[in-house]
C-alpha cells in the first residue's frame, strides 16, 4: 500500500509504518505485526483485518464533561461543510495508508456534518461518498462497515427505532437509508447497528414490549431495503448494557442473540463485540467472545479497553497482552471473524496532543494483537492446553456420559449410576496451571 496524500500533508515527518521486528527501537515501526506472516493458514493481514475508526481518530477533539477540546485538528479549519469534510478525509486516508491499515469504519455524521434538512444531508453524504470512492480506488483501502449515528441528535434523546414518537423513528429510517446507500456504494462489507439510546431511563413511562417489537421491525425494514439494493454483507448488532441510557436493550451478547432469535433475524445479523462494553456489562471480553462463538454469531470486534477504576466507556487503546491472548485463543479456535475484523474503536487521551500520538496508539494496538495472535497460535499448536481442557470432559466421551449427551438417559438412570459409583473423586480444575501456560508462551 502506498501513502495517499491530498493537497496538504497533515502528518509531516512520519512515513509509512513498516515491520522491523521485535528488536527494533524505532517507535514508528511494527515489532510484531508482519502483515504477510502466515498464522493458522492465513496471513496476519487476512486474519486480523484491522480497521481505523473514523470518529475517534478524526472527529474526537479530546473534550470531556469537565473541559473543552484539546485536540485542534488542521483539517477542521474550513467553514464550508463539504470542503471541511474533504480535508478531513484527506487526513484520514493519509493516516490510514501510512499505517498500512486495510480498512476503515464510519458513522454518517463522522464523514460530513449533518443539518436538520434530510435532503441536504443526503446531498452532502452523496458528495462525500463519491469522494471516498475515489480515495478507496487510489489507495486500495476498503470499508469494513458503515453505520449511522442515531444517538447524538436531540431528537433521539428517547431513542431512535425505539422512540415512542413515530415521527422520530421515521427520521431514523431516513438516516439509515442514506447510510446504507453510502455503505453499499463504497463496497462496505458489513453494516452496524449500535443502539446507543435504544433503551430506557425509567420503566414508569416505557412500554418495553412495544419498543422491542418496533426495534425488531425497524431492523427487518432496514435489512429488507439493503438486500433489495444488492447488499450481500452481514448486519452487526453491537451490545452495550448502559450509558448513555440507564438500560439498553442490546445489553450483552446473550441478550442480543436471544432478541435476534425471537424476532427471526439470526440469518442476517451477527455481533460486533466491544471490549469496554463487555466490562460495563460485568463480563470479561472473553466471556462475550465465547458466547458469540458458541452461537456461531461472532461477526466483528471493536478493539479498546476500559479503565478498571472508572465505571464508564473510556475507549482506551488495547495494550494488555495476557487479556488479548486469551481473546485470540477463542477467535483462532472459531476460525476467525465472520465478515468483520478488528476496528480500533479507541481514542488517544485528552492530554495526548501531538499528531504522532495517533500513530503510537495504533502501532501499539496492532502490535499487541499481532503478538497475542502469535502467542495463541503457539499455545494451540505446541502446548497441552487443548488436551488439558478436553480431559476435563473425558467422562462424557464414553459410557454413560456419552449416553447422557445423546439424550438417552432418564433421571432414574442418573440416580442409579450415582448409587452404583458412589461418591465421585475430587478433580482439580488446574486454573493456575492454565494461567501459567498463557505466560509461558508470551
Amino acid at each position: 500500500m502506498s501513502i495517499l496524500l491530498g493537497e496538504r500533508e497533515y502528518f509531516k515527518g512520519i512515513g509509512q509504518i513498516k515491520y522491523e521486528g521485535p528488536q527494533t527501537d524505532n517507535p514508528f515501526a511494527f515489532r510484531w505485526y508482519d502483515e504477510n506472516k502466515q498464522v493458522a493458514g492465513k496471513t496476519m493481514k487476512e486474519y486480523l483485518r484491522f480497521a481505523c475508526a473514523y470518529w475517534h481518530s478524526f472527529n474526537g477533539d479530546g473534550s470531556d464533561p469537565f473541559g473543552g477540546p484539546t485536540h485542534i485538528f488542521p483539517w477542521n479549519e474550513k467553514s464550508d461543510a463539504i470542503q471541511r469534510a474533504k480535508d478531513k478525509m484527506d487526513a484520514a486516508f493519509e493516516f490510514i495508508t501510512k499505517m498500512s491499515l486495510p480498512y476503515y469504519c464510519f458513522h454518517d455524521v463522522d464523514v460530513v456534518d449533518y443539518t436538520n434538512d434530510i435532503a441536504e444531508n443526503d446531498k452532502r453524504m452523496q458528495a462525500m461518498t463519491e469522494y471516498a470512492k475515489q480515495k478507496q480506488q487510489q489507495s486500495g483501502v476498503k470499508l469494513l462497515w458503515g453505520t449511522s449515528n442515531l444517538f447524538s441528535h436531540r431528537r433521539y434523546m428517547n431513542g431512535a427505532a425505539t422512540n415512542p414518537d413515530f415521527h422520530v423513528l421515521a427520521h431514523a429510517g431516513a438516516q439509515v437509508k442514506a447510510a446504507l446507500d453510502a455503505t453499499i456504494a463504497l463496497g462496505g462489507e458489513n453494516y452496524v447497528f449500535w443502539g446507543g439510546r435504544e433503551g430506557y431511563m425509567t420503566l414508569l413511562n416505557t412500554n418495553m414490549k412495544r419498543e422491542l417489537d418496533h426495534f425488531a421491525r425497524f431492523l427487518h425494514t432496514a435489512k429488507d431495503y439493503a438486500r433489495k439494493q444488492g447488499f450481500k454483507g452481514s448486519f452487526f448488532i453491537e451490545p452495550k448494557p448502559a450509558e448513555p441510557t440507564k438500560h439498553q436493550y442490546d445489553f450483552d451478547a446473550a441478550t442480543v442473540i436471544g432478541f435476534l432469535r425471537e424476532h427471526d433475524l439470526l440469518n442476517d445479523f451477527k455481533l460486533n463485540l466491544e471490549v469496554n462494553h463487555a466490562t460495563l456489562a460485568g463480563h470479561t471480553f472473553t466471556h462475550e467472545l465465547q458466547v458469540a462463538v458458541d452461537a456461531g454469531m461472532l461477526g466483528s470486534m471493536d478493539a479498546n479497553r476500559g479503565d478498571y477504576q472508572n465505571g464508564w466507556d473510556t475507549d482506551q487503546f488495547p495494550n494488555n497482552i495476557n487479556e488479548l491472548t486469551e481473546a485470540m485463543l477463542i477467535v483462532l479456535e472459531a476460525g476467525g471473524f465472520k465478515g468483520g475484523g478488528i476496528n480500533f474503536d479507541a481514542k488517544i487521551r485528552r492530554n495526548s496532543t501531538d499528531p504522532a500520538d495517533l500513530f503510537h496508539a495504533h502501532i501499539g494496538g496492532m502490535d499487541t494483537f499481532a503478538r497475542a495472535l502469535l502467542t495463541a497460535d503457539n499455545i494451540l499448536q505446541k502446548s497441552s492446553y487443548k488436551k488439558l481442557r478436553n480431559d476435563r470432559y473425558a467422562s462424557f466421551d464414553t459410557g454413560k456420559g456419552k449416553e447422557f449427551e445423546a439424550g438417552t438417559l432418564s433421571l432414574e438412570d442418573l440416580r442409579n449410576y450415582a448409587i452404583e459409583k458412589g461418591e465421585p473423586e475430587t478433580k482439580s480444575g488446574q486454573q493456575e496451571y492454565f494461567e501459567n501456560i498463557i505466560n509461558q508462551y508470551i
